[in-house]
Order: C-alpha cells, then sequence, then structure tokens
C-alpha cells in the first residue's frame, strides 16, 4: 500500500528519487502514466494488469469513452525501472502533462502514487480541505 506525501525535487534530468519504502513496493516492476487531475501515476505491474482485467469486464466495453480511456490510460504508460540508487526518470512528455518543473510532491493513494507540481499539489490541498473534512463518513469506511 503507498502512502504518506513526500516533498521531492526532480533533478536537472527529470530523476526522481522514490521514497524508501515505495523502493520495495515497486521491485517488481512498475508503470508510470497521466493521471487525473494533471499528475502522473505510479503503478506496480500487478496494479496495471488488475487494472486491464477490469476494463475488460466492463459493459459495454466498446464505447467512445472507453476507448478513449483505454487509449489515454495505457497510451501513456513508460515501463521504469528504477536505478541502485532508487531514482527514476520521468519522461518529458510525462513531465510536460503535469507541469513537473523542479519541486514536486509524491503522494501515496493506496494502490498507486502519485507526483504533483507542489504548487499544484498546494493548491488542490488547500481547495479540497474544507470538503474533506466536512464529508460525511456514511457508507465510507473509516479509521476511528
Amino acid at each position: 500500500m503507498f502512502v504518506g506525501s513526500y516533498p521531492l525535487r526532480l533533478d536537472e534530468k527529470g530523476r526522481l528519487a522514490l521514497p524508501v519504502r515505495y523502493r520495495e513496493l515497486v521491485a517488481g516492476g512498475m508503470v508510470i502514466k497521466k493521471g487525473q487531475e494533471r499528475c502522473v501515476y505510479g503503478l506496480t505491474m500487478a496494479r496495471v494488469a488488475e487494472q486491464s482485467a477490469a476494463l475488460k469486464a466492463m459493459a459495454p466495453s466498446d464505447t467512445n469513452a472507453a476507448r478513449m480511456h483505454a487509449r489515454m490510460s495505457f497510451g501513456s504508460m513508460v515501463e521504469v525501472e528504477a536505478d541502485k540508487t532508487g531514482r527514476i526518470t520521468l519522461p518529458a512528455s510525462l513531465r510536460e502533462y503535469a507541469g513537473l518543473d523542479r519541486d514536486v510532491v509524491v503522494v501515496g493513494v493506496d494502490t498507486r502514487f502519485e507526483i504533483w507540481d507542489s504548487t499544484t499539489w498546494d493548491a488542490y490541498v488547500a481547495e479540497q480541505e474544507a470538503v474533506f473534512a466536512a464529508m460525511e463518513s456514511e457508507g465510507m469506511p473509516t479509521l476511528s
């Protein structure tokens, strides 16, 4: 499970050192891809296989929306491997998509992690925090 938020920096070559705990989780392989709200998603290969199976099980699968989702999702995936120091290289196309320049935040979101531009992440949190605090937990699992 990916958890936590980590403020990090991209180097001049677009490399990012993954949090140590995440390195263990992606040791079996991983992809990065376009995510919603203009961030980059990081997924294990096992999670990619689960998503593929889930998409195949959805009906109807041959709609404009389903084709677009599959193309944008699977078409933007890049298999990456961490180097011996735990760094991955983010392709220029994904950095551009998410507006990633130097300061980023890596956010654990259960079965994936997200890479956000730090300013964009701060604005998102500022916008969503009050909504989250006021949400009713009815029907939602809680940790309390």
